[in-house]
Order: structure tokens, then C-alpha cells, then sequence
């Protein structure tokens, strides 16, 4: 079988199943630069709660698409798509290897499979659906989505205020189902990819660590930044930053009377959401057979990995530029 071309590696998985661990473990073997698949580390401000790398950790291993927007600005996977492309292109021009790593998986599939060419936003609708999910629930209007639109809500959380909006003004906008709109695009970048995915077989496990990591965060001071946020002028709890599972939570929270039973149950709230999140990205990984799977509970499988990746990354600039000859075959676009 002839070698194939890849441009960059792709490392998507659900929250806090070892991505960044194993991103950093490759950069220290090779000369990887880390970019960014992540919607919440976009924002500044959003530090501890996003599990955004430390400023020494970035000063020792290149990160790119990290604090580009302040919280109440909005940030599309329209802007990551041209983003990404820059700053792969930046990266294979200074000899380096471009690690994509994150769980955005709506990022993800932007980059892969481009971007509808959707019907231009209205404000005025918009304002009407809010006012409508304000009133009626958004869940209320996730049915009426799922009545125009049964594949876009079968992919969209009855809870995302953002993309129901999104899909059901689209619907009333053309007439035409976004996810219609979505079967007919293309990535026009010709970009090929070496993507892989971890997908842990135990979900206790990962549910598990979700809650340690998110009780490592409040003992990091995740409260406190939260806190710090809701003085920013001009940031309000409808702010896109602030949909992130977590500062939602404690947003909330530090809208009443604060005591230990409400803390405690913020943070049962935010642990379940975020678990949420988690079963949403599998979801998106297990529907598109491209991700070829690690399982990061398997002991073994990381330094596989690593060491497959290592010597894809010893290979980048052996062709044309922007090129690599790779002998793995599996999971390329």
C-alpha cells in the first residue's frame, strides 16, 4: 500500500480523559506545537474551570487558540476552522509537527468536513427564541426542533440554548433543515489528517475522574475565579463564555444566599453536566468511524501511541513541504 500524506495530528477524546496528559507527554519527545480544540479556552479569564495550561507550561511547550477573545464575545467554529488553518501553516513552516488536541467535537467536525454556507442571523428572530426559551424552557423548544430537524436534535443536547437557537432559525429562516444544510459542504482546505480518539471502555471510571478533577478545580480556586468574573463589566450569565459546564453552575450559585448545602449542590449540578458533556463527545466520536480508538485506561495503549506518534512526527518534512510520508494506514481523510 503507496504511504499516505498527513499534514497534522488530530487528539480529540471526552473532558478529562488524559488528552492534555498525553499531548505533553508527545511534545517532550518531540517537536510538537499544541493547538487548542477547545471552546472554553478561547476566553480569557476562564483559567481554572477550562483546564487552560499554565503559563509556564506554555512558555515550555507551544500552545496556539488559547485566550483569543475576552467572555461576553462570541467565537464561531467558523473562526476556529480559519484559525487552525493559520496556525497550522505557521507551525509546518517552522519545521514543526501540529498537534490539534481538545474535545470540541463541533471544532473538530468544522475542520473536517467544512461549513455550511447557512442563512445569514437574525437578530430579531433570535430575540424571539430567546424570549421563548426563557419562557417556555429550552427543552420546549428542542421538541419543536426535533419536529423540523429530527437529525439535527438528535445530535443537539435538549439543554443548549445556542444551538437549538441556531438550528430552529435557520428552519424558519429557509425552510430548509440546517442539517440539510450541513450534508452539503466540504473542508476546500485538502488538509489530510491523522486522527485518533480516546474512548475509555469504562464510563464509572471516567465519571470518576470527572469528579476528582472537578473537586481539584475547587480546590484550585475555581470558585474565585468565578467570582472574579461576575465584576467584569458588561458579562452576564447569557454570555457565550459562561455556557461552559461549570461556570454556569457557579454562576448560578453565586446568584443567591451562599452556603455550604447550595455550594454542595452547585457542584453536583456542574459534575453531572459535565458528565453530560462527556456521554454528548462520545457520542460524536463513536458516529464517525474516521477516529481510530485508544482506550486511555488500557496501561499499555498510551505508550503505544506515543510511540507510533513519535515516529510520525520524525518523518514530518521528509516530503514536500507541509507533507509526511506515513506508512500507518488506518483513520486518514
Amino acid at each position: 500500500m503507496a504511504p499516505a500524506r498527513v499534514d497534522a495530528i488530530l487528539l480529540c477524546g471526552p473532558t478529562a480523559s488524559g488528552k492534555s496528559g498525553l499531548a505533553l507527554e508527545l511534545a517532550h519527545r518531540a517537536p510538537v506545537d499544541i493547538v487548542s480544540v477547545d471552546s472554553a479556552q478561547v476566553y480569557r479569564g476562564l483559567d481554572i474551570g477550562a483546564a487552560k495550561p499554565s503559563p509556564a507550561l506554555r512558555a515550555a511547550v507551544p500552545h496556539h487558540l488559547i485566550d483569543l477573545r475576552e467572555p461576553q464575545q462570541t467565537y464561531s467554529a467558523g473562526e476556529f476552522v480559519a484559525d487552525a488553518l493559520r496556525a497550522i501553516a505557521d507551525i509546518r513552516a517552522r519545521g514543526r509537527v501540529p498537534l490539534l488536541v481538545g474535545g470540541t467535537m463541533l471544532y473538530f467536525n468544522a475542520l473536517l468536513r467544512g461549513l455550511a454556507p447557512l442563512p445569514r442571523a437574525d437578530a430579531a428572530l433570535r430575540a424571539r427564541l430567546d424570549d421563548r426559551g426563557a419562557a417556555e424552557g429550552w427543552p420546549a423548544l428542542h421538541a419543536e426542533l426535533a419536529g423540523v430537524d429530527p437529525e439535527a436534535a438528535a445530535r443537539i443536547h435538549p439543554n443548549d440554548p445556542q444551538r437549538i437557537q441556531r438550528a430552529l432559525e435557520v428552519w424558519y429562516t429557509s425552510g430548509r433543515p440546517i442539517s440539510a444544510w450541513q450534508r452539503d459542504t466540504a473542508p476546500g482546505h485538502g488538509l489530510v489528517f491523522e486522527r485518533w480518539a480516546l474512548a475509555p471502555a469504562d464510563r464509572a471510571v471516567l465519571h470518576q475522574r470527572i469528579a476528582e478533577r472537578f473537586e481539584a478545580m475547587m480546590g484550585a480556586g475555581f470558585l474565585e475565579e468565578v467570582r472574579g468574573l461576575r465584576t467584569r463589566p458588561g458579562l452576564s450569565p447569557s454570555a457565550p463564555a459562561l455556557r461552559a459546564v461549570g461556570y454556569r453552575q457557579l454562576w448560578q450559585y453565586l446568584d443567591g444566599p451562599e452556603s455550604a448545602e447550595g455550594l454542595a449542590r452547585a457542584v453536583a449540578a456542574a459534575v453531572a453536566a459535565t458528565r453530560q458533556l462527556a456521554k454528548r463527545q462520545l457520542t460524536w466520536i463513536n458516529a464517525d468511524p474516521g477516529w481510530q480508538r485508544l482506550d486511555p485506561l488500557d496501561p499499555a495503549a498510551p505508550d503505544r501511541w506515543l510511540d507510533a506518534m513519535q515516529g510520525v512526527c520524525q518523518r514530518f518534512g521528509a516530503g514536500t513541504p507541509g507533507m509526511v510520508n506515513l506508512s500507518l494506514q488506518t483513520g486518514k481523510d
